[in-house]
């Protein structure tokens, strides 16, 4: 008995290395694939999409100079599933400065610093730890409340997965099945989640007005990047906007084009009607418990 319970026990050691490197394996698959996408709702009413952490290329080798590709990482978030909707715009800021009105449409004519007093507001309402410090416009990334995306998390989530210049593949033409371009759009914004949705769950990713990022933004940014977690360079004249808009053309709706603007930027003469958002939060919370989108 006792050189059976030895025989035993020497198979568990042995076999202890492949069991670890199994689990490893399955747990590093599950990241670089994205895992599965869980829909949820703010503790406000908001939907939104919780995605696992993965990693994932970033950029584009035949795009501009300012997206030569890159592997990242970036950890689990949560993502509202829309962009933000007039509707929803009124219902935390209690004003809708849109052009193109109507409740379902995308809110727009809103400068990066406005997305982010929504953001703090919107935190507050939900009872979360607002983000932004309104005085130097820093963002706590500690803080459990909601926030503009980096640019990886941005593209990480409108990917969906892919490694195509669209999330659908990289045909163009089919643009028309997934978001309001020049070519469609009729010359305005349209009303959100008309359009199919990413493999993700994401309405409205390319087109209908541009995503603000929280990065700001730099050409060359790519080269200095850290691999996990990047939130761009610690200054600069201007944001990052990203996922093109309805007066954009095919090539600046995909999941790579990078586009920029002044945060602080007032003109609704020269395109301002062009600028909106989609808010995320981290999915964990201070001391690396995982966080609840629900009361």
């Amino acid at each position: 008995m006792q050189k059976l319970g030895n025989n035993r026990t020497l198979n568990v050691l042995l076999l202890a290395p492949l069991i670890i490197a199994c689990l490893v394996a399955r747990v590093a698959g599950a990241g670089d694939a994205g895992g599965k996408p869980q829909e949820t709702k703010s503790p406000g009413g908001v939907a939104m999409i919780l995605l696992p952490g993965g990693s994932f290329t970033m950029g584009n080798a035949k795009g501009s100079a300012d997206e030569q590709p890159h592997k990242v990482t970036v950890s689990a978030f949560y993502i509202d599933k829309y962009k933000v909707s007039q509707e929803e715009y009124l219902k935390v800021v209690n004003e809708n400065p849109a052009k193109w009105k109507g409740k379902d449409n995308p809110v727009e004519e809103v400068r990066w610093s406005d997305a982010v007093r929504y953001c703090n507001l919107r935190s507050k309402l939900d009872g979360l730890k607002p983000c932004y410090d309104l005085t130097t416009w820093e963002c706590d990334f500690s803080a459990n409340g909601y926030r503009l995306p980096t640019e990886a998390e941005w593209e990480y989530a409108a990917r969906g997965g892919s490694d195509t210049r669209y999330f659908f593949g990289d045909d163009p033409g089919k643009l028309k099945l997934y978001g309001w371009f020049k070519d469609n759009a009729g010359g305005r914004t349209r009303p959100l989640g008309q359009k199919l949705p990413n493999p993700f769950g994401l309405y409205d990713v390319y087109g209908n007005v541009w995503e603000w990022c929280n990065d700001f933004y730099k050409v060359d940014y790519y080269k200095e990047t850290p691999a996990a977690d990047p939130r761009g360079p610690q200054q600069g004249k201007t944001r990052v906007l990203r996922g093109g808009c309805w007066n954009a053309t095919d090539a600046k709706c995909s999941s790579s084009y990078r586009y920029n603007e002044d945060p602080g930027y007032t003109d609704p003469c020269f395109g301002y009607d062009i600028y909106g958002f989609r808010c995320v939060r981290s999915a964990m919370e201070p001391g690396g418990s995982s966080a609840s989108a629900t009361h």
